[in-house]
């Protein structure tokens, strides 16, 4: 029996281990202590520091597994890659892991790779930015996922308080200034084996407005894929081969202005917010089960094989306005075959917070239907009939 260690124990890991099991393969749950789900439904189970690359080689190794893989997380793709090479197990290389792990050194690759991003600079020092702003810009974390440690500065004022919120998120003695590209974001999935792309899925993006546009919900069809799916995929070949990714799942996220298709950022792993279960159902497969079968070695290409369109279907996370403590969930939904999913993260007595990013979720919706836009519809109906009750 093959054994897959996964990195991460939360919810979001939770479809690696039920892939992997249908597979017959055993599972090792990597994560730092906890009372995480991924524990309970594991084989086995290490506590490590899934950001440490020793510690997860270790563990590893002490484990003698025969694949690594996780989802949804950026945490631990640098360890993801660096075990990959050390034990010759298939995955991105300790390099391109790295790389895609740290925003200044990816749009560094972005740059001698020809692929078309915003301009940016390294600093590290306030006064260092000031000299060389020109507004509006972004300041970015480069090492936090899920918008953590990134604001859009539109004055100098702005850039002294965002400026130390930045530094005191990071990790890093450094972060980076990038010009601010209004337009319209998007996203990629894709997945890469021995240097083929498997497939290659643009895909609209609902962003909330926060400090920068925040994704909170993901749909295909891409609306542009006639005029713009080409420049997408190339500028996300680009992308791939710029940063040396292969024989991983790929999330990318772009913008769009004026027809041109800027990449904003890149990783060796598969999204979050829905965006697996996106790619399921528009291509009719279980895509945690591609993950888990790229990282064991087995056949993944025919699980793609011929399919160039599929099922449209749209995710949203729900979000609250206000902070408070809930007093109940009022749902009046019935199942219906074109609810995928809807479900809540919260409960009664819960404190909330109003939403600014990934981290205040209180549940999600996911959708299939005929068409984007009577998914669209449909969701405005679902969530009419969604209420939650703070206590006053």
């Amino acid at each position: 029996m093959k054994k897959l260690m996964i990195l991460g124990a939360s919810y979001s890991q939770l479809p690696l281990y039920e892939a992997a099991r249908k597979l017959g393969a055993a599972t090792v749950a990597a994560s730092t202590p906890g009372d995480w789900p991924g524990f309970a439904v594991a084989d086995e189970s290490v506590y490590a520091d899934i950001t440490n690359p020793e510690a997860i080689l270790k563990a590893a190794q002490e484990k003698g597994i025969d694949g690594i893989a996780t989802c949804c997380l950026d945490a631990g793709v640098r360890a993801l890659g660096y075990t990959c090479e050390k034990m010759g197990l298939i995955g991105p290389s300790a390099r391109a892991a790295d790389i895609s792990n740290d925003k200044f050194k990816m749009k560094e690759a972005f740059m001698a790779g020809g692929v078309q991003c915003a301009r940016h600079i390294c600093i590290h020092s306030l006064e260092e930015a000031l000299e060389k702003l020109e507004f509006p810009v972004v300041l970015k974390a480069v090492d936090l996922m899920g918008s953590r440690g990134i604001f859009r500065c539109n004055t100098r004022e702005e850039t002294f308080f965002y400026y130390n919120k930045t530094m005191e998120a990071t990790r890093k003695d450094y972060c980076l200034v990038e010009e601010f590209i209004e337009g319209q974001v998007l996203g990629c999935e894709a997945m890469i084996r021995d240097g083929k792309l498997l497939y290659c899925l643009p895909n609209n993006i609902e962003a909330f407005q926060s400090y920068v546009p925040t994704p909170i919900g993901h749909s295909v069809p891409y609306r542009k894929q006639e005029e713009l799916g080409a420049e997408v995929r190339h500028q996300v070949e680009l992308a791939i081969k710029a940063v040396g990714l292969d024989n991983c799942p790929v999330n990318c996220d772009l913008i769009e202005k004026d027809g041109k298709i800027y990449v904003i950022e890149i990783t060796g792993r598969a999204g979050g917010t829905c965006l697996p279960e996106m790619v399921s159902i528009y291509y009719g497969i279980n895509y945690y089960e591609a993950i888990v079968r790229l990282a064991l070695g087995m056949d993944v290409e025919e699980m793609f094989r011929g399919k160039t369109s599929g099922v449209a279907n749209l995710s949203r996370t729900l979000l609250s306005e206000k902070d408070g403590v809930v007093k109940a969930i009022h749902n009046e939904n019935e199942p219906a075959e074109d609810i995928v999913d809807l479900s809540f993260n919260i409960a009664p007595g819960e404190e909330v917070h109003h939403y600014t990013n990934g981290r205040d979720r209180l549940g999600q919706v996911i959708l299939q239907g005929e068409s984007l836009e009577s998914c669209e519809k449909r969701l405005q109906e679902i969530l009419s009939k969604i209420n939650i009750e703070f206590t006053v």
